[in-house]
């Protein structure tokens, strides 16, 4: 069955606290390349059957709508994922 992934992030200017926590971690478990983190949420909607556009564009309303707070999120993707 295939899926559509929806990926949403804090938009750059708001403050990511648990971004902000897993960084400071980092170092102190011996990972020291990395310089921040932010953190994100991913969806995973699965469609029986084909995804058409029609499918594909109710999927990006579905993450601007609901999936997402427009104030403070944006959606940074929208793509299929066959198995």
């Amino acid at each position: 069955m295939p899926r559509i992934v929806v990926d949403v992030m804090l938009k750059p200017e708001i403050l990511d606290p648990q971004g902000k926590a897993i960084a400071g971690a980092l170092p102190r478990l011996g990972f020291s390349s990395f310089d921040a983190v932010r953190q994100g949420k991913r969806f995973e909607l699965t469609v029986d059957g084909e995804v058409t556009e029609e499918i594909l564009a109710q999927a990006r309303e579905a993450a601007a709508t609901l999936l997402s707070n427009p104030v403070i999120e944006d959606v940074v993707n929208v793509e299929v994922v066959a198995d």
